[in-house]
């Protein structure tokens, strides 16, 4: 399916360069396009590159793009930088995965023109862009099942429960050994690695595991990182360690590592896949990605540009990268807000609390603060 929707789309620039041919006077630069007529990356109804997608000459258009970030959505936004250069290769784009809420904080600045975030925006993060008149688009990119996981030798973990996880990560009476967790596992001391508080997956795996009163333990049982091959890394070294991140990353790595299932609402347990993401049945732990974009930096060439190629590349980009894409209608309300500059987040309520409930029902018009 394709999702097109700017005036400097590469159908744009094709007729841009049409012009030209014709003696007619345009200040833009030609896109590539393919030999068939179809745009460089257009998307197949199958999410395949349409033929003659990697064809097509190379385009002039130039400048620079500052993304900054989830290092969960980076991996997505990277894969669409490296086909996006292939075409347009003066275009110079810096992807930095520095975590959500130190993205947020770059973004409200008007320090970068891309947010990629692995939650939702909120209240306080908001106030701090409308202070700097900073409006942006909110465009769910994916689902990700944030990942709990496990070293490979550790063979008598089979599931775990929410109640169990904040055993494991709340700070007062913590586990200290996994027979502190059931008394039916082995006396030893367990590794935990977790991303940094200024992780949008941090903030994720907080809200469902700790609660809005609990806080994450501090002793020298835990690990903090921002880099999501850190914690890996930790978790694969060490045959009574714990972790969790993206399942990308743990995807990436499923030989050194070994994902737990996690027992949904239902009672059922479920390990991550990306059926079980898709379907919400890998319960409380599936979850939407986003991109936020400056409105203001949508109005220079190259980043709309870039924009429309993500896009009209989305399928295949976000497979990619090992995550779960959205259903078409839900891109469809993304390119269509894009296109008519719709800003704002539908993840607040009025009164500034977080928009609770599955994305195809929070991502609707009526839902939407400003």
């Amino acid at each position: 399916m394709n999702y097109r929707f700017n005036r400097y789309s590469p159908f744009a620039f094709c007729v841009a360069a049409c012009l030209l041919l014709c003696g007619c006077d345009s200040s833009k630069q030609a896109g590539p396009t393919a030999s068939d007529g179809a745009a460089v990356g257009e998307v197949a109804s199958n999410g395949d590159v349409a033929p003659g997608g990697e064809a097509g000459p190379v385009s002039e258009l130039a400048g620079k793009i500052a993304v900054e970030g989830s290092s969960t959505v980076a991996p997505i936004t990277n894969q669409a930088k490296e086909r996006f250069n292939e075409h347009y290769p003066d275009v110079e784009i810096s992807v930095s995965g520095d975590g959500t809420s130190n993205g947020f904080a770059s973004f409200v600045k008007k320090q970068t023109d891309i947010s990629d975030a692995s939650r939702p925006i909120k209240q306080k993060e908001l106030d701090q862009a409308q202070a700097n008149s900073v409006t942006f688009v909110e465009v769910p990119v994916a689902y990700d099942g944030l990942t709990i996981a496990v070293n490979p030798k550790n063979d008598f973990v089979k599931s775990l429960t929410v109640d169990q996880l904040a055993k494991i990560f709340r700070a007062g009476d913590e586990a200290k050994t996994w027979k502190d967790v059931n008394p039916e596992w082995p006396e030893e001391k367990i590794s935990i690695f977790s991303p940094g508080t200024g992780s949008g997956t941090y903030d994720y795996f907080s809200e469902v595991v700790l609660g809005k009163d609990g806080t994450l333990r501090s002793d020298n049982q835990i690990n903090l990182n921002e880099d999501d091959n850190i914690l890996v890394r930790g978790v694969a070294g060490d045959p009574f360690a714990i972790g969790y991140f993206g399942y990308s990353y743990y995807e990436r790595n499923m030989d050194d590592l070994r994902a737990v299932p996690i027992v949904n609402p239902a009672g059922n347990e479920v390990s991550p896949t990306k059926a079980t993401i898709e379907s919400g049945e890998y319960a409380p732990f599936s979850r939407p990605l986003f991109i936020y974009l400056n409105t203001e930096s949508l109005d220079k060439a190259e980043v709309e540009t870039f924009v429309d190629f993500y896009m009209e590349n989305i399928r295949e980009v976000v497979t990619a990268a090992n995550y779960v894409p959205l259903p078409d209608e839900i891109y469809a309300k993304a390119v269509d807000n894009v296109a008519n500059r719709v800003t704002g987040t539908h993840y607040l309520t009025e009164e500034g609390e977080k928009r609770e409930g599955p994305l195809s029902e929070v991502y609707q018009p009526a839902n939407l603060k400003k």
